[in-house]
């Protein structure tokens, strides 16, 4: 049984002609009678009485007649769901993040990506790295947005778009006033820290290994869950920290922060996207994921 047939019985059954439904059906009347002869061997009734001007419905096409109807507007609103989805007019998807995508880039472009189809829904969820990696294995989000690579079977991860870590100090400190300071200042100096786990935890963490300094011999004034609380800190005086470029931008503008170089100490890392290479794909998360990794629309919304 398929919906051809159920559609062909109905049109017959309705304007009890075969001769009629198969003008409705834009088909012959023998293609229009091969469907209803194979819809019965399907079941094994007659649905319909034969006569010489009309037809009508058998016992059991009386009692298949509500049924066959309700399958097809089933069917047809089914179709038309899909449809939406393929053209993008509906759908949603759950994307996680780190602090620094999940609060300074990702609403910008998801702002973007709503305007271009508004009929997409999109919950993002924001946490450390390490637990949208722990979403990504448990299938509770779509993708995610990290701030260091996720690892694990079944993980797909890859580099997106480059960061760039700089050291801050309140204004009355005394290196607010210099260029550049070397990477062993760092160990006289209380830092504000990021909590582990964090993407630029981690980044600071391998980059200082490779100068051989442990992070755990720099004094820490305090450790904080949030890029902006630690922004907040520094401003008031409680300490210096490295934080991410576009997340103290605006600190950085209005002076409430100064900008320290540190000699010899690379701190540009990538934001990684990470996805489950044996989920589900869909319409909505690969449009997404076109529209985030189209370069210009990155610029036109992340750096104007």
């Amino acid at each position: 049984m398929n919906f051809k047939q159920l559609e062909a019985f109905l049109w017959v059954a309705e304007l009890q002609s075969f001769t009629k439904a198969a003008r409705q059906l834009y088909m012959s009347q023998p293609a229009v009678s091969f469907q209803i002869k194979a819809l019965e061997e399907d079941l094994q009734v007659s649905l319909f009485q034969r006569g010489d001007k009309r037809v009508m419905l058998t016992e059991a096409g009386r009692l298949l007649y509500p049924e066959a109807k309700q399958m097809l507007r089933h069917y047809h609103k089914i179709k038309a769901g899909l449809d939406d989805l393929k053209g993008l007019k509906t759908g949603h998807l759950v994307v996680g993040a780190s602090t620094i995508p999940g609060e300074y880039l990702l609403p910008l472009l998801i702002g973007g990506f709503k305007e271009k189809y508004p009929g997409i829904q999109i919950t993002l969820k924001v946490a450390g790295s390490g637990q949208v990696g722990r979403w990504i294995r448990e299938r509770e989000i779509d993708m995610g947005i990290t701030g260091a690579p996720v690892d694990g079977e079944g993980i797909e991860c890859v580099p997106w778009l480059q960061d760039q870590l700089v050291l801050i100090v309140p204004p009355s400190h005394p290196w607010a006033n210099i260029n550049a300071v070397k990477v062993s200042d760092l160990k006289n100096e209380s830092m504000i820290m990021r909590e582990q786990g964090s993407g630029t935890r981690r980044t600071l963490e391998q980059k200082l290994g490779e100068h051989n300094i442990a992070l755990e011999k720099i004094p820490q004034a305090m450790e904080l869950g949030s890029t902006r609380a630690v922004i907040t800190a520094v401003e008031a005086g409680l300490g210096v920290s490295i934080v991410s470029r576009c997340a103290v931008r605006e600190a950085l503008e209005l002076g409430r922060v100064k900008e320290v170089q540190i000699v010899g100490l690379d701190l540009s890392r990538y934001l990684y996207q990470i996805r489950y290479n044996q989920g589900m794909g869909g319409f909505a998360i690969e449009a997404f994921t076109e529209f985030i990794n189209d370069r210009d629309i990155c610029g036109r919304f992340l750096f104007r």
